[in-house]
């Protein structure tokens, strides 16, 4: 009985609700006498919408509660058709009407073809206004770009009005605040920086998009990045009023605002150092005024992690890595990611145990200015080797040529048979392993120094996904220990080959050749002696290889496995190692143009080239090898 009762109020509760309702949906588009007067005349319209019963146009619209007179009043005297009558919007809308009137759409001369419009510019037609959260209306957050951008994407307009920024709208529409709006995830769009009846000029100081409250208008959605900006070093120094200090636009842009991922975007991992930080920390009169290191930009774009940022790699170090991203504090801070405390920290996170047993030295520093004193003086030493070393073989080069042409030697016609062998087997396939890997290594070497030059390019193609230059020169390096790792097996297994590598190590015999050859260059000879089998140049060159070899082979392993150098060495080791690499590859490419190519084709005596590497025999004029001395028995010696 009890759930009788109870089914029986739920049923009369829900025919009373029906009535109500169908009461309502009866009532709503039924228009005032006063409105219905009025249709008698303007039963249509076409105010923006097309033609369409006005009727419905007002049951439709936001504004269906009130009268055409509580909009259009006098509009029911007789000859209100001369009036000129408009929608009285400021009658109810007092405090937006002030707003509007003071901003820049509202001012005098500020945009008077814009204020022409009146309100129906950005809200739509007047009789079919509809609420900002339909999708129909002009100002919904998916269409206000579009809405604004009927002015200030007219390019007539902006010009005719002065406005600067000529195309906002495409900016915006590739910006990530237009994707998230389009994507129903609250983006910013125009009204949310800018405002919507309080539009102020960036110069005004009470504008929201004025530089000093930039970051308190970015603040209003992303509110603990700007806690920390606020904290940090720009954002107090912004704070201050100093007008040079990066706010949120400087950095990520204004209307076009991409996220890190994009290319594009100036937070983009390859183009923070230049773009962003280096635009602003690279400026000498911006350093001038306050005081900032100048070196700092260039030292980072010179040192391993700035030469694969140029190169464009998005994995390795860049400004914010190390220094933050918004909260940036200086190094004297015990809370800034460079304090000297939390270095092994911050360096740990991509090369773990970095700093955790030697202190981590300078890391910005030019070449000469406070590096170690041995990464100093190895650069000196190194840099005078190569003035001094390349110049003389220079000298020597040119000379010989000279001497040779003003006195050419007779052309001598060998059968290849009777020309002794100078290169047996073993030695050439060392020699054209070493050869090819050589050229790799200078090549993929030198462009990972200098990435944006035009022969690097070829490599750069994958740079952002895959170090191709990298493991190519890794690669030939292995290859190069492997050609080395040959040489060593030949001469151990080869008796001929070690008599040969004996005779490799300088005697007093080619410091005698040596001076019969400076007469010659010099012109106190008419012609050159006859070389012997094994000269100075020959051993010059095998003994260099050898020590380039291990020099390249011991600072090469030391860049290569970083995380090791790091976490047992000190710092500077890795610097030293660096510095040694690079002038010891320079070194030992031009010995190879000057000295060796020089010797083998250049040379009058052998071009267009001696092919002893090919043939292992030699054209060039020598004495023959000695034979081997017989082994006597101890009876024959006694």
């Amino acid at each position: 009985m009890d759930v009788m009762t109870g089914n029986r109020g739920k049923r009369r509760k829900l025919e009373v609700f029906s009535f109500l309702a169908a009461l309502l949906l009866v009532w709503c588009p039924v228009l005032g006498q006063e409105s219905q007067d009025c249709l008698v005349c303007h039963d249509s319209t076409d105010d923006g919408g097309g033609e369409q019963a006005l009727a419905v146009a007002l049951t439709e619209s936001v504004h269906a509660f009130a009268e055409c007179l509580d909009c259009h009043p006098g509009a029911d005297q007789e000859g209100h058709f001369d009036t000129g009558l408009t929608p009285a919007c400021a009658d109810c809308h007092d405090e937006t009407a002030q707003m509007l009137a003071n901003s820049v759409h509202g001012r005098e001369g500020g945009a008077a073809e814009w204020a022409s419009g009146g309100c129906q510019v950005c809200h739509g037609p007047v009789h079919r206004l509809v609420s900002h959260t339909e999708p129909a209306s002009p100002i919904h957050p998916s269409r206000i770009a579009e809405t604004c951008g009927v002015c200030h994407a007219n390019t007539a307009l902006a010009e005719k009005l002065g406005v600067r920024l000529v195309q906002p709208l495409a900016a915006y529409s590739a910006s990530v605040h237009a994707r998230a709006v389009l994507e129903n995830r609250g983006g910013a769009k125009c009204s949310s920086c800018h405002g919507a009846h309080d539009i102020l000029p960036a110069a005004d100081p009470s504008s929201k998009v004025h530089r000093e409250r930039v970051p308190e208008t970015c603040g209003g959605c992303h509110q603990e990045i700007d806690a920390a900006f606020e904290a940090s070093v720009h954002g107090r120094a912004a704070a201050h009023g100093i007008q040079e200090s990066p706010v949120c636009t400087d950095c990520h842009g204004e209307h076009r605002i991409l996220g890190p991922d994009y290319k594009e975007s100036p937070v983009y991992a390859s183009n923070i150092p230049k773009m962003t930080c280096g635009r602003c920390h690279g400026d000498l009169r911006l350093s001038d005024k306050f005081g900032l290191a100048g070196d700092k930009v260039p030292a980072y774009a010179d040192s391993f992690h700035g030469l694969a940022s140029r190169s464009g790699s998005v994995t390795v170090a860049s400004c914010s890595s190390c220094h933050g991203v918004h909260d940036i504090l200086p190094s004297s801070d015990p809370a800034s990611h460079i304090h000297a405390d939390n270095l092994a920290e911050t360096c740990g996170n991509c090369h773990p145990g970095a700093g955790r047993r030697f202190a981590i030295g300078p890391v910005h520093v030019l070449p000469t200015q406070s590096e170690h004193a041995a990464v100093y003086w190895m650069r000196k030493l190194y840099l005078s080797l190569i003035f001094v070393t390349i110049g003389a073989m220079l000298v020597h080069n040119l000379l010989d040529l000279y001497r040779k042409a003003r006195h050419p030697e007779p052309a001598r016609e060998f059968a290849r048979s009777a020309r002794p062998e100078r290169m047996s087997p073993g030695f050439r396939i060392a020699h054209g392993l070493l050869a090819a890997s050589f050229f790799v290594l200078a090549y993929t070497g030198f462009a990972l120094k200098y990435p944006e030059s035009w022969w690097a390019a070829p490599l750069l193609h994958w740079e952002s996904i895959f170090g191709l230059r990298g493991w190519i020169h890794r690669a030939a390096a292995v290859v190069m220990l492997g050609a080395a790792a040959v040489h060593v097996v030949h001469v151990i297994l080869d008796r001929r080959a070690r008599r040969c590598i004996v005779e490799m190590w300088p005697c007093r015999a080619d410091w005698a050749e040596f001076k019969e050859k400076v007469l010659f260059l010099v012109g106190r000879r008419e012609s050159a002696s006859v070389e012997p089998w094994l000269g100075y140049v020959e051993k010059a060159e095998y003994l260099a290889v050898i020590w380039g070899t291990m020099v390249m082979a011991v600072t090469g392993f030391l860049l290569w496995f970083e995380e090791a150098t790091l976490r047992w060495l000190p710092t500077w080791v890795a610097d030293l190692a660096t510095v040694v690499h690079f002038y010891e590859a320079i070194l030992a490419t031009l010995a190879i143009l000057v000295w060796h190519f020089y010797s083998v084709i250049f040379d009058p005596a052998v071009y267009p080239m001696d092919t002893a590497w090919l043939t292992g025999r030699s054209a060039r004029r020598r004495e023959p090898p000695k034979a081997p001395e017989p082994k006597m028995s101890k009876q024959h010696k006694a």
